[in-house]
């Protein structure tokens, strides 16, 4: 997907698919630009193999209690999807960043601070978002029943993902806000820019797939999203 000097690659960082549409692109098209859905930490973590993100009394101090707990949730269940479809979280970004690097292309790093995000979602979550969640894994675990079903090895269909923002939204309005709406508003921020200073180049944006339409939304409109 496009938008003008932006050519936009929506991923799922655990599918195989989205390690070889990048690895396609890079090579087939040559952007003189790379822009990633990573912060300085998170691109640090990937690239050294670092397990140990977030942890002890000083990530609490650092994101606050809540922030913390969603972090190991979602390592956790971000390990466990990519044991099922055999493929590492974020190697399609990791490819991005060694393909670039061996390629002299310029790598911009576009997603808000993980601290930043984390402390906000630990500011926001509410008791009844927390209720919310148990209760949705108590009835994955007594169901056992698939809601959508679709390929972990591949990016899902344009309409499992907007319907699975909506439930997210309308189930959990503040971790909306905090994981989408806002990094969306972020990363727009740091696209529209890059584009604005670089008319003639060509720019790849590697980004999870619930992200895209949302930003590309944003720059056509040239709203400020503010």
């Amino acid at each position: 997907m496009d938008y003008k000097n932006i050519h936009f690659l929506g991923t799922s960082h655990i599918a195989k698919q989205s390690y070889n549409e990048v690895q396609s692109y890079i090579l087939d098209n040559k952007p003189e630009v790379v822009a990633l859905e990573l912060d300085k930490n998170r691109m640090y973590a990937l690239m050294h193999d670092s397990k140990k993100s977030y942890h002890g009394l000083g990530a609490i101090r650092k994101v606050g209690v809540k922030g913390y707990f969603f972090s190991l949730i979602g390592a956790w269940a971000e390990k466990k999807l990519g044991e099922l479809t055999g493929f590492t979280p974020g190697s399609e970004m990791k490819h991005a960043v060694n393909l670039a690097k061996s390629n002299h292309l310029k790598i911009v790093l576009i997603d808000q601070d993980i601290e930043i995000t984390l402390g906000r979602l630990s500011k926001y979550l509410t008791w009844k978002e927390k209720l919310n969640f148990l209760m949705d894994v108590l009835k994955a675990f007594i169901s056992r029943k698939r809601e959508f079903e679709f390929d972990l090895s591949s990016v899902p269909d344009k309409k499992i993902i907007k319907k699975l923002i909506s439930q997210l939204k309308s189930r959990y309005p503040n971790v909306y806000n905090v994981l989408i709406k806002e990094r969306n508003r972020h990363m727009f921020r740091i696209l529209k820019r890059l584009s604005e200073e670089n008319p003639d180049k060509k720019i790849l944006a590697v980004i999870g797939a619930g992200h895209v339409d949302d930003i590309i939304e944003m720059l056509k409109s040239n709203s400020d999203a503010v």
